[in-house]
């Protein structure tokens, strides 16, 4: 494992800040957990054709991919959940039945969506995969129409299902699933939900998907930050954070390979001198180890640097994106037009530092869905629009954007954000209040977790 901290200090409205970029990231040579997984697939009557046929297709690619070591199981579900198929190891035998079992799967009616998630859990915990963490990769394209249905209670299953030890994924297929329910499943497990459109991009997204989990090297990072000097210091990434005794802690999860994780802490200064002391914890092989990271101290210029402040500049992005598509869908038009002007000086910032680990190409289609919808005063935002966005959200708060774009993919940015013309004229943007847009701090709500000096007792 490779851990850097990284800390800029720059002038910032409430004073002087430091931004502090803690990252870790596997080593090439270094070798993969075995994979413990329970494939759950919607087969509700929305998904019959093509999108249970992609879903079928992307499972099969996923089961090849698994090695004699590797545990999969299948769970489907309509109006009710089946476990098809225990988890067990990929061995030639187990291999080949399970995927003759996927060609015969065809589609019912209703979507047990609470039930499927609750059985697919307790089926892969029980199954002890010395050095694997047991997981769940789940699909879905619409909303749960039996059993629990609402948010509250899928809040609460994914908090208990991270709590029992299983990581949960979920992708989202079209334009009818709930994106806050997928997101009140996975924030407990620091994964975030993955979107995609229709059909034709489903075996691409859960390729992706299995790449990160046969990638994965240690699991239960946490990082650890000790400040000295410091008013207030915040998580800028939404991973589960908390404060012990003097410090603030962040879980990231697990690290898998060309995914590094990474999270943003900002502190606004009390006195000049200030340092910040930083230790990171990780499961590998079935131990858990603990070790300092050495934090270096960065000019805002440097390559490096731009770098800490792209990742900030792009957060402020996705949040002002957030809050643009939730005020649309509120019919709140004012609101929407200031966070998207939020939003489009987050691109700005983005393309002006040029950082290649964080390319603001990424944001251009997006963002540019949001301002039709915007200036069309849309009575109804698109579906997908919408999706995407929060998808898009919630994977980068939780940093899991994977492999970034080559260098010269960025290009095409500049011209479409106008850097040479210099920046939007300012404008205001006001605190929530009479339908106002929030600022960037308040947009995660519990993504910020404040930690304070005065919090001393262990």
């Amino acid at each position: 494992m490779k851990q850097t901290a990284w800390a800029v200090e720059r002038d910032a409205e409430g004073g002087r800040e430091v931004l502090l970029l803690v990252t870790l990231e596997a080593e090439a040579e270094t070798p993969r957990a075995p994979v413990a997984v329970n494939l759950v697939i919607d087969r509700s009557a929305s998904m019959r054709g093509a999108p249970l046929a992609a879903a079928v297709e992307a499972a099969r690619a996923l089961v090849e991919r698994a090695g004699p070591k590797d545990y999969v199981g299948l769970l489907t579900f309509d109006a009710d959940a089946e476990q098809v198929l225990p988890v067990r190891a990929m061995e030639p035998s187990a291999k080949a039945a399970f995927l003759k079992t996927l060609s015969r799967l065809d589609s019912g009616e209703g979507t047990a969506l609470h039930e499927a998630v609750e059985q697919g859990a307790e089926a892969v915990r029980r199954v002890l995969v010395p050095g694997a963490r047991p997981q769940l990769l789940m699909l879905t394209d619409g909303e749960p129409s039996v059993g629990p249905t609402a948010l509250g209670e899928f809040k609460v299953l994914g908090q208990r299902v991270h709590d029992s030890g299983v990581a949960l994924h979920a992708l989202g297929l079209g334009r009818h699933y709930l994106p806050e329910i997928l997101e009140a499943l996975t924030g407990p497990s620091g994964t975030g939900f993955t979107h995609v459109d229709d059909a034709e991009g489903l075996p691409l997204a859960v390729g992706a998907l299995g790449a990160e989990l046969f990638g994965e090297v240690v699991a239960d990072a946490r990082v650890y930050v000790l400040p000295t000097g410091f008013a207030d210091l915040r998580c800028r990434h939404r991973y589960p954070s908390r404060v012990e005794g003097d410090a603030m802690s962040a879980a990231l999860g697990a690290v898998s390979h060309a995914f590094p994780r990474r999270v943003l802490f900002a502190g606004v200064l009390e006195k000049g001198d200030w340092n910040l002391t930083v230790t990171a914890s990780y499961t590998e092989h079935g131990d858990t180890r603990r070790l300092s990271v050495p934090v270096t101290r960065l000019l805002p210029d440097s390559e490096e640097g731009r770098f800490v402040r792209a990742v900030s500049a792009e957060l402020e992005l996705v949040s002002y994106e957030a809050a643009a598509w939730k005020a649309l869908s509120r019919r709140q038009q004012d609101a929407a037009e200031r966070a998207l002007e939020g939003a489009d000086k987050g691109l700005y910032k983005l393309a002006r530092l040029g950082s290649a680990d964080v390319p603001a190409q990424r944001h251009v289609d997006r963002l540019s869905d949001l301002r039709r919808a915007v200036e069309r005063r849309a009575a109804q935002p698109s579906a997908l629009g919408v999706r995407r966005a929060q998808s898009e959200v919630s994977r980068i708060t939780m940093s899991r954007i994977g492999p970034a774009l080559p260098a010269a993919a960025v290009a095409p940015v500049q011209a479409q954000v106008q850097v040479h013309d210099g920046p939007p004229a300012p404008r205001a943007l006001p605190a929530v209040a009479n339908g106002g847009a929030p600022k960037p701090s308040t947009l995660d709500g519990a993504a910020m977790l404040p930690w304070k000096t005065g919090n001393t007792e262990s």
